[in-house]
């Protein structure tokens, strides 16, 4: 079996996970099978689960280093180019490419009813692309 996953993480400035603690750095651990990395992942998040700054997830090969975003919420109208009137837009991350998919599906879920709410996932790259 080919190794293509990582365990990405480390001290997080706050709970939102989205930038590394000042003096820390990004940790990346693997290559690893799947089974390999969430052996991994498990033992790693066992011996950090007393800091609630810390975070590790799992990533494909191709994800490794890559966050990804779920981005949305009510807009304007149906085109969903601008946000509806006194409503800023909403962001949920950083996740891994399953962790956002999963977030999607229950948030859209969430939001069927209303055809005015749209969600989707994006990386920071695409991000800061359209902003």
């Amino acid at each position: 079996m080919s190794k293509h996953f990582y365990v990405v993480g480390g001290e997080y400035a706050d709970t939102g996970f989205t930038k590394i603690a000042e003096g820390k750095t990004e940790e990346v651990f693997g290559p690893f099978t799947e089974q390999e990395a969430h052996d991994f992942w498990r033992s790693i998040t066992g011996k950090t689960v007393d800091n609630a700054m810390i975070r590790y997830v799992v990533k494909r090969d191709e994800d490794a280093g890559k966050n990804y975003y779920v981005v949305g919420g009510e807009y304007a109208d149906t085109t969903f180019t601008k946000p509806a009137p006194g409503v800023q837009l909403e962001k949920y991350g950083p996740f891994s490419r399953k962790e956002a998919m999963d977030f999607w599906r229950s948030i859209t879920g969430k939001t069927v009813d209303n055809a005015m709410a749209r969600y989707d996932i994006a990386t920071e790259e695409q991000i800061q692309k359209s902003a």
